[in-house]
């Protein structure tokens, strides 16, 4: 056994170290094909040869010294057929400016005479696409190409009266502005504006009730229409629920009343959009409604920036839109007497003024008699 174990160990070295001396071997035999003669070429393989090499060794040795050409060799035919050769003019392609190109730009975009083909012109990038497109987003959202024209009608006189409260209280605003900062309105007196803009706020927030109850028996009817199906109490409940929030706004002050139906509207349309989504509703609907509640929120939203402006300057009244009105005439038939007090002094004052001067001219004229 000890015999058998002793050979294994010879052959295992054996094998290493001519493997380990060959790689040097062919490495060197690799560096020398290149400069070295056909017959140092042949002496080199004879050298491989004689050590114990590899099958993969032998055909490398073999194929550097037999197959490969050397690379400074000069093909004399092929460079004379190049001598003699004409080249051909293509004045199309090649001309006194083709030559001369501005550093951004690019040749032909189509195929040269010769077949290849030519560098695509590469397009200016157009860096207004993006608003353009935004534009047209918008052109085609408030177009409402897709909505009945009687729906679309009946919709836009719908948010007029919105509009309407909204412009008078910005106007009313602006009088009484004027009225603080010059002593008069332009129009109307202060106490006429205010009294205005409270009978103006009533209007706004009750309409405003209104819509969106309106807004929320829509659904009832495309329930009882069975339109996209029938869904029951899902449904019944958008109604409910927006008439449940919109009417306690009365019992609010103006300002928490405008801001409170301003939410309800955004929440409104947000159940509308996933009602038109389940395909409740026709598929028109989210965009007509979109255009609505952007009207009417922008309405509220000036009409609170117009009350912003005189929130310090009008006065609190009674905690009732009529005991507002009746305080303010109040104040109006105040004003008016006193306004008549003031006239009835001036005239007395004028009265006994002219009475002096009568008298002063009566004791000249009988200074001059004596």
């Amino acid at each position: 056994m000890s015999l058998l174990a002793s050979r294994g160990l010879l052959r295992s070295l054996a094998k290493s170290s001519s493997t380990t001396t060959t790689a040097p071997l062919l490495r060197r035999s690799q560096l020398c094909s290149l400069v070295r003669p056909a017959a140092a070429r042949h002496q080199t393989l004879s050298l491989i040869l004689s050590k114990p090499t590899l099958p993969k060794t032998l055909a490398l040795a073999r194929w550097q010294s037999t197959e490969r050409k050397n690379v400074n060799e000069v093909d004399a035919k092929r460079e004379d057929n190049l001598a003699h050769e004409k080249l051909e003019a293509h004045p199309e392609l090649v001309s006194a400016e083709s030559s001369a190109r501005p550093i951004m730009a690019e040749t032909g975009d189509g195929a040269d005479a010769r077949g290849k083909a030519a560098v695509p012109v590469e397009e200016d990038t157009d860096m207004m696409a993006g608003i353009r497109g935004d534009l047209q987003t918008i052109r085609d959202t408030f177009s409402l190409e897709d909505v009945p024209r009687q729906a679309y009608y009946v919709g836009m006189a719908g948010v007029l009266p919105y509009l309407a409260t909204s412009l008078s209280t910005v106007y009313c605003a602006y009088e009484i502005n004027s009225a603080h900062e010059h002593g008069s309105g332009l129009f109307i007196d202060e106490k006429t504006a205010e009294l205005a803009l409270h009978v103006i706020e009533p209007i706004q927030v009750g309409y405003g009730a209104v819509i969106i109850s309106f807004l929320g028996a829509i659904h009832w009817g495309l329930e009882w229409a069975a339109y996209g199906g029938m869904h029951g109490y899902p449904r019944y409940m958008i109604g409910i629920i927006s008439t449940g929030l919109a009417w306690p706004t009365l019992l609010l002050p103006a300002e928490y009343a405008l801001i409170s139906q301003f939410l309800i509207f955004n929440f409104l349309y947000y159940a509308d959009a996933r009602a038109c989504k389940r395909g409740w509703t026709p598929p028109w609907y989210t965009v007509y409604r979109f255009v609505l509640t952007f009207i009417v929120g922008g309405s509220i939203v000036v009409s609170l920036i117009g009350r912003g402006h005189i929130a310090d300057k009008i006065e609190a009244a009674g905690s009732t839109p009529a005991d507002r009105i009746r305080a303010l005439r109040d104040s109006q038939g105040q004003s008016r007497e006193e306004e008549e007090v003031a006239r009835r002094r001036f005239l007395a004052r004028k009265d006994e003024d002219e009475d002096e001067e009568e008298e002063e001219e009566e004791g000249e004229g009988e200074e001059e008699e004596e």
